[in-house]
């Protein structure tokens, strides 16, 4: 799969994350109706909302970040590193690299 940042991880390591149980805040930029369908249990922050919301966000958290494929997720990273965050990474591929590699069962939204 191409590079989408500089920041990318993939699903496979984000499953460990999630395995092994990691301090990691996960943050979905999708829309309310994409969330509604199929949700990897992350916060919902709308990527439209996300230069409202960086203040909420602590800056000495790990943050992955994804969205439907990648590209959001990817525009995410780079405001939220721009905004002086250094633990943020970008889901490549999103949910779509997840339902064909990790979970094909869940619905894509």
């Amino acid at each position: 799969m191409l590079r989408q940042s500089e920041w990318d991880i993939t699903v496979e390591d984000l499953r460990e994350l999630r395995d092994a149980g990691s301090d990691f805040q996960l943050i979905d930029v999708r829309e309310p109706r994409e969330y509604e369908v199929s949700s990897l249990g992350g916060e919902l922050i709308p990527l439209k909302t996300l230069p409202e919301r960086v203040a909420d966000l602590d800056k000495t958290r790990h943050i992955v970040v994804h969205c439907k494929s990648g590209g959001r997720s990817s525009k995410a990273v780079q405001l939220l590193r721009g905004a002086g965050f250094e633990n943020v990474w970008n889901v490549n591929g999103g949910l779509l690299a997840w339902v064909d590699r990790i979970d094909p069962s869940l619905p894509i939204g």
